[in-house]
């Protein structure tokens, strides 16, 4: 799988960073929490909460978007938007 993080303040793109992860031995949900654990990692973003509407979203759309309140630390952005692109 190929993950792509944005974080944004405003309108504005303050960063863009893509890893590519796989795992064939785990579900899918562990490959993407996994994954997503990296790339938060890579870009010095705390871990956010996933909750249910990160799951209605992801499964449409291969995206999702975490605001503010769904980290216990302080972040310097307003948005962090992970997307699937492969």
């Amino acid at each position: 799988m190929v993950l792509e993080g944005r974080t944004f303040k405003g309108n504005r793109l303050l960063d863009l960073h893509e890893i590519k992860y796989e795992n064939p031995d785990v579900s899918f949900s562990r490959e993407l929490s996994e994954a997503i654990i990296i790339l938060c990692r890579e870009m010095d973003v705390p871990v956010p909460f996933w909750m249910k509407k990160n799951t209605h979203e992801f499964a449409a759309f291969h995206q999702t978007i975490f605001f503010d309140e769904q980290y216990t630390e302080k972040v310097k952005f307003e948005r962090f938007q992970i997307k699937m692109t492969r």
